[in-house]
């Protein structure tokens, strides 16, 4: 039996991943929990689960990690304030299970280089794919990892046909619902430059072999092409408790997590090229990823004011990339990575983002 805390427990990654453990209940106890700010729920679930050991916040939360003995850290929090728990994990020794892409993204080499062969396991769905397709052969026969897109509410427009697109429509996502920031990401493509990101730092493949290919039947959620020709595909209904469980028990399978394609059916599956005119968030990102540093801190941090300022209605659809462009443009490397210049990089881009959208 594996021992588990989960973070951001109230939150979808947190809540199907309780709903994979109660079927499970011999393979997984709970031994602490963790929230940002429903302590209802909180209190809910763990009278539910018996669980002893709660916390509210990020801050709760890494004190949490470091203070609770546990097999499994499962970081479902959203956003960079993910970073304290993630570290903490990895210097406890805890299998991370990862949900919290900001963390690594953010964090770079500051958690890169904490985390032992095999002690970070993706979660997401894309990673958690490539993860699985990687172990039909060794990292000298990998030729590119390619990562999958829906596509998003505006899959198929030119950048003239998104000039007047409302909040409503952005956050109307044709497979997934995923809260506010990263269903808006998604319609801006941002979300997939994060996952480039993510990837590179996961599997150490350079940016130049990793492609992202338009799918918008999100059956197949990534590949991994092999020096012989050979590309390897991982495929599934869409259900976010398969990548779960698998970041739980990896590199264990759980049955009865998800329900398989129904081959009984006719299927269509296509793939179309990124419009990189219309998307250029992942050329972008690439261009952030291969500077590192706290470029990538800067690229997530100015993005999150600017759909926040899109949400808000005083920017229209396009100026959101176009900010996060115009602040990782101005940024300039200072010092050593830590976590100090993280955070003074992130504040400095929220101020430059909050300047330019107010203008």
């Amino acid at each position: 039996m594996r021992t588990v805390i989960i973070l951001g427990s109230t939150g979808s990654i947190g809540t199907q991943a309780l709903d994979v453990i109660r079927a499970n209940p011999t393979r997984f106890d709970v031994v602490g929990l963790s929230a940002g700010r429903n302590r209802e729920l909180l209190g809910d679930q763990a009278e539910r689960f018996g669980v002893e050991h709660t916390a509210l916040g990020a801050e709760e939360a890494e004190q949490l990690v470091r203070d609770v003995e546990a097999d499994v850290v499962l970081n479902g929090i959203t956003g960079s304030v993910g970073l304290g728990p993630t570290l903490a994990a990895l210097k406890a020794g805890r299998t991370l299970a990862l949900a919290n892409k900001e963390s690594l993204i953010v964090g770079g080499d500051l958690v890169t280089s904490l985390a032992a062969p095999g002690q970070i396991v993706p979660v997401d769905s894309e990673h958690s794919a490539i993860a699985q397709a990687l172990r039909s052969g060794t990292p000298r026969e990998v030729r590119r990892l390619v990562v999958t897109a829906s596509g998003g509410p505006f899959r198929g427009r030119s950048r003239d046909q998104m000039t007047d697109v409302t909040p409503a429509q952005a956050l109307a996502h044709p497979t997934w619902d995923m809260g506010l920031v990263v269903t808006t990401n998604s319609a801006t493509m941002v979300n997939k430059g994060l996952e480039v990101i993510e990837a590179h730092l996961l599997f150490d493949v350079d940016y130049d072999r990793i492609d992202v290919v338009v799918h918008p039947q999100s059956l197949v959620h990534s590949m991994v092409e092999f020096i012989d020709g050979s590309t390897i595909a991982q495929a599934s209904p869409p259900d976010m408790r398969l990548p779960i469980s698998l970041g739980l028990d990896w590199p264990n399978r759980i049955g009865a997590v998800g329900n398989p394609i129904d081959w009984t059916t006719p299927q269509e599956w296509t793939f179309e090229p990124l419009d990189d005119v219309a998307f250029p968030a992942v050329a972008l990102a690439k261009q952030v990823g291969r500077a590192g540093g706290t470029y990538p801190a800067v690229f997530n941090a100015a993005n999150e004011q600017a759909v926040a300022a899109f949400h808000a209605g005083r920017i229209p659809f396009l100026t959101i990339v176009d900010t996060v462009r115009r602040v990782v443009d101005a940024h300039e490397q200072e010092g050593a990575l830590s976590l100090e210049s993280l955070a003074a990089a992130e504040e400095w881009a929220r101020t430059r983002a909050d300047a330019l959208l107010a203008s």
